[in-house]
């Protein structure tokens, strides 16, 4: 998520005003969730950082990128994009199989690209309005668009189609821990009032990827995302 908020940042020639009627209540929600990441979240992360060998961090990282490409080829098809879901379909069955339950990004070697989609992205696309600004506890930045859109594509990732709670929950955490080490050195960007920072960012990556700029937003985020994980 941090990747795509300081993609954002630079998005310059979108003029966006702070759609933010909830400011007050969502400053204190953030303050909240800052509370949670610096006694728990970023703490739990640095020692899993510095535990963890580069190339399980790597492993991980696509194992739960593999997760996500069900979800990918669902939103591709229903943004009308066939030739990209037979894309991430196939990443899906060549990174399950030959990468090994998908710790091994083979589908990249054999030249099929990463995408991120979600069903946030596809309301987008389909014209519906992002709505007002929400800080979640604990979730983080969102918006109603947002919030549909990740309670559908939780349904169609393979998280969803684990039975037992237990692991299921295991691996939602871990994904969750993965994610906050992977973007630890990145926080030194944010610059000035973070809540500003933050929100400014998500708003202009939510008017951003309903856009036609999606396909930016993936090149950029997996060259930051190998960056980090190549340089740290």
């Amino acid at each position: 998520m941090l990747t795509h908020l300081i993609f954002a940042l630079v998005l310059v020639s979108i003029p966006l005003s702070a759609n933010d009627p909830f400011e007050a209540f969502n400053r204190k929600i953030w303050a909240f969730n800052e509370f949670l990441d610096d006694n728990l979240a970023k703490p739990t992360a640095e020692i899993y950082r510095s535990i963890a060998p580069d190339p399980v961090e790597v492993g991980v990282s696509n194992f739960f990128r593999n997760l996500n490409e069900l979800d990918n080829t669902a939103n591709q098809v229903l943004q009308g994009h066939p030739i990209l879901a037979i894309n991430d379909f196939s990443r899906f069955i060549i990174n399950s199989t030959i990468g090994l339950a998908g710790f091994l990004d083979v589908a990249s070697r054999l030249g099929l690209e990463r995408h991120d989609e979600d069903f946030g992205q596809t309301l987008g696309s389909w014209g519906v309005s992002s709505g007002p600004y929400l800080m979640i506890p604990i979730y983080g930045p969102s918006t109603p668009r947002s919030l549909t859109g990740r309670s559908v594509s939780s349904v169609l990732s393979g998280t969803f189609a684990i039975k037992e709670n237990d692991v299921r929950f295991a691996i939602t955490g871990l994904d969750a821990l993965e994610t906050r080490a992977r973007y630890l050195e990145v926080e030194s960007l944010i610059i000035g009032d973070r809540y500003s920072f933050i929100r400014d960012s998500y708003m202009q990556y939510q008017e951003f990827e309903s856009s036609n700029g999606e396909d930016q937003i993936d090149d950029f985020v997996d060259d930051m995302d190998d960056f980090i994980l190549d340089e740290f």
